[in-house]
């Protein structure tokens, strides 16, 4: 997989959120832990449905949970 300039701060707000699991938040969401791994190590750019699911799951505006790096990859 390549790394995408899609960034995302789903690792630390899973921990704020009660410690909330990967599997809990795949769960939630409706995608696989994988997936979840994936978008979480910027090694996927999820769709923007997916995007949505997961900063509603993490109670969060979209863009507090993912932002952009112009020229990262």
């Amino acid at each position: 997989m390549v790394s995408t300039g899609v960034r995302n701060k789903i690792r630390k707000l899973r921990f704020a959120k009660d410690e909330m699991t990967q599997q809990q938040l795949a769960d939630q969401v409706g995608v696989t832990r994988q997936t979840i791994v994936a978008v979480e190590n910027g090694k996927y750019s999820p769709s923007l449905d997916v995007a949505f699911r997961i900063a509603i799951a993490l109670g969060e505006p979209l863009d507090a949970v993912f932002y952009y790096e112009p020229g990262a990859r």
